[in-house]
């Protein structure tokens, strides 16, 4: 099999990530050499390669899915906002600069095609088939002329394009029919058909309706992914991050002891890897919530403060909403605070920024002795090593440079001090070991009667939850179209819909 296809989506998170990692998993159980490629991405949340490249985390799970090691090829272009109006270029995972996005759009953006392009055909040249995620909607005609993720790869590279819309949401015919008309006559050529995703109860009330479809458009719905909770994988889009009731929108399962263990994470501006508290979610007995006021920390065992791209604006924050004083009201009073990253940052005595903010020295929470100074280079790093006995590894993506002058004791590349422990190091809570070990501190500290379950595998979480989107695939999708389309590409003779594309 030798081919490719681009999952579009009607809008952001309408499923374009999960499809594409199910497609990806479906495909390497078939035995296909597959690989996942997102030209162009906008996220907080990243992942740092073996390599040392900095790509987007939903790429990194993609891969997994997959079953290749994650590269730099599959997300040449990373967007980092900063704010509302600009974002760190990373560019095959290395920082190039900021631009704004008038900038990025005016003319760097086109400029990086050829540099998408060759990333994708050196993962064509090494793979069967290459499943390509795009980003918001192709049918954003006010940003068509510089699009290299959407219909610009698409026709660059002559793929089909499957387009991915979200029924919970509603309009979702509405959606396939208008963002369809909307792309030129060219662009038109290329939508194969539609996948509706998250439909809840009885498929066959839908029938009617996707046969109106055909008709309007064409093109065929290539299959009815059910709604399944817990399926999300790591998500892109940090700066629309809500204060989620849930984790994963997964159900709290019995503690394995006599008592839970109650999470409070601080929803702080620009919050960068929040994906570091899945794994406390897939605790038995471990509740988390994402929060943004000092009375929601009252009940907390454990507070964190999450990794952010603005580590200085963050601090603010925190202070503005009276959450400060409430983490070093719990310091002081020996109850447990992880700060991760950005987090651990700000738990420090000063940061001295003249990279992210430009504010200069800037008081911070004095709670670890630590001082922290940004530095123009930015640090990519997969360290390793061992804490509380127990094997641990994660990955490091900062600017910040942390000089750590005292402690009770090391912590990762950090310190503890009572029950306050920081470090830069994303992704360790993932190694099963550490975890339980760091939770049953935590328990202590905090008077619980928790326990961790002895027999809790992030990893093989994970695994069964890509497994699950193979399945949905496999099991709601016309995989035989889908096939045909990867293996032939686009059908001749797909009608164009008016008034298309000015």
């Amino acid at each position: 099999m030798t081919g490719g296809l681009l999952v579009a989506g009607t809008t952001s998170d309408a499923g374009k990530s999960v499809v594409t990692a199910g497609i990806c998993r479906w495909l390497v159980r078939r035995g296909v050499r597959v690989a996942p490629f997102k030209a162009q991405n906008m996220s907080l949340n990243s992942f740092v390669t073996r390599g040392g490249a900095e790509i987007g985390r939903a790429q990194a799970m993609q891969a997994q899915a997959a079953r290749v090691e994650p590269t730099a090829l599959m997300n040449p272009v990373l967007l980092k906002p900063g704010g509302e109006s600009s974002s760190q270029v990373v560019l095959l995972g290395r920082p190039v600069g900021e631009l704004s996005a008038r900038g990025y759009h005016d003319g760097r953006q086109r400029e990086l095609l050829g540099t998408v392009t060759d990333c994708l055909a050196e993962l064509r040249r090494t793979h069967d088939v290459v499943i390509c995620e795009g980003a918001g909607s192709p049918a954003e005609i006010n940003l068509r002329r510089s699009d290299i993720v959407n219909m610009g790869l698409a026709r660059a590279a002559r793929l089909p394009v499957v387009v991915v819309g979200d029924i919970d949401r509603g309009g979702v015919f509405a959606s396939f029919f208008g963002t369809t008309a909307l792309l030129d006559r060219e662009d038109q050529a290329l939508i194969a058909g539609y996948l509706v995703n998250k439909f809840h109860g009885d498929v066959t009330l839908l029938e009617p309706g996707l046969e109106s479809l055909r008709k309007l458009t064409g093109r065929q719905t290539l299959g009815v992914l059910p709604f399944r909770h817990g399926l999300g994988i790591d998500e892109e889009d940090g700066l629309r991050v809500s204060l989620r009731g849930t984790v994963r929108e997964s159900a709290v399962t019995p503690p394995y002891g006599e008592d839970v263990l109650r999470v409070a994470v601080a929803a702080v501006p620009l919050m960068s890897n929040f994906t570091d508290v899945d794994a406390l979610a897939a605790e038995p007995g471990v509740v988390v919530r994402f929060v943004d006021r000092p009375e929601e920390l009252a009940d907390a065992d454990l507070v964190v403060l999450p990794g952010t791209r603005g580590t200085v604006r963050a601090l603010a924050w925190l202070r503005e909403r009276g959450l400060a004083d409430a983490v070093v009201r719990r310091a002081a009073e020996g109850r447990p605070v992880l700060g991760i990253c950005g987090g651990f940052q700000m738990l420090g005595e000063v940061v001295e920024d003249d990279v992210e903010s430009r504010a200069g020295t800037v008081e911070a929470l004095g709670v670890l002795p630590v001082r922290v100074r940004f530095a123009a280079e930015k640090t990519l790093a997969r360290p390793s090593g061992k804490e509380f006995g127990e094997p641990v590894e994660g990955y490091e993506i900062h600017h910040g440079v942390a000089e750590v002058r005292g402690g009770d004791e090391a912590f990762l590349d950090g310190c503890r001090v009572g029950a306050v422990w920081g470090t830069h190091w994303h992704g360790s809570l993932e190694s099963d070991g550490f975890r339980r070990a760091f939770l049953r501190r935590v328990a202590k500290a905090a008077g619980r009667r928790f326990v961790p379950a002895p027999d809790t595998s992030f990893g093989a979480l994970r695994e069964e939850q890509l497994d699950r989107l193979g399945d949905l695939i496999e099991e709601h999708a016309d995989t035989a179209a889908l096939l045909r389309l990867i293996e032939d590409g686009v059908p001749a003779g797909l009608p164009f819909l008016p008034p298309g594309a000015p």
